[in-house]
């Protein structure tokens, strides 16, 4: 599908571009000013937590042409939105996009509860011509992700207390052992550190 671009604004906000099409992935106005930014041609939202969907950013990028794809718990907001649950796939122009789970299993808020339960947020893996981004959200390791397709670039959270500690991280790097890898979603991040630990095989690019 030719060359991809990509941008990290900061939290879990990226931007893929590919043909020209613009992807924006849980736009975020307090980490980006998305004034002038280029128009959104889809917007992918991974559950509906303040800091993943922002109606603030979207209104500087969307347009009537917009397309959102979002979790169930976003659900249907208008004829431009397209819910899916997890294990659920769409194809976009061309551009296969599947939901996978994304949740926690030990990380809970203090009245006793998971900060993201399963079955309510998604990751997502998009297929770019056989080229395939894992974009996790906000989740733990969790069994699922043995079960992903080979992985060419990987979005992995790290921060606590929400989701991975850097071993956490390091762990789920290894077991989907992708060509290419961001941590995104943290507060602070130890670069030397997580390539020590890190396959070989894997490039961290932060």
């Amino acid at each position: 599908m030719g060359e991809l671009r990509v941008e990290v604004f900061g939290h879990a906000s990226v931007l893929l571009e590919i043909q020209g099409k613009k992807i924006y992935v849980d736009p975020y106005s307090e980490v980006h000013d998305y004034a002038g930014n280029p128009p959104a041609d889809l917007i992918l939202i991974t559950h509906n937590h303040y800091d993943h969907y922002d109606e603030k950013a979207f209104s500087e990028i969307e347009t009537p042409e917009t397309t959102y794809i979002v979790s169930q718990n976003v659900g249907r907001v208008d004829d431009r939105y397209t819910v899916l649950g997890n294990d659920e796939i769409c194809t976009w122009e061309g551009i296969e996009i599947a939901a996978v789970e994304s949740y926690n299993v030990n990380r809970r808020n203090p009245s006793g509860q998971l900060f993201h339960p399963r079955g309510v947020g998604n990751g997502y893996v998009l297929d770019f011509g056989g080229f395939k981004v894992y974009l996790a959200g906000d989740t733990e390791p969790i069994p699922e992700m043995q079960d992903l397709p080979k992985i060419d670039l990987a979005f992995l959270p790290k921060n606590l207390p929400y989701t991975m500690t850097d071993e956490e991280f390091v762990k789920a790097a290894n077991l989907i052992k992708p060509k290419y890898l961001y941590a995104y979603h943290y507060f602070e991040i130890d670069v030397p550190k997580l390539k020590k630990e890190l396959d070989p095989s894997i490039e961290l690019l932060n």
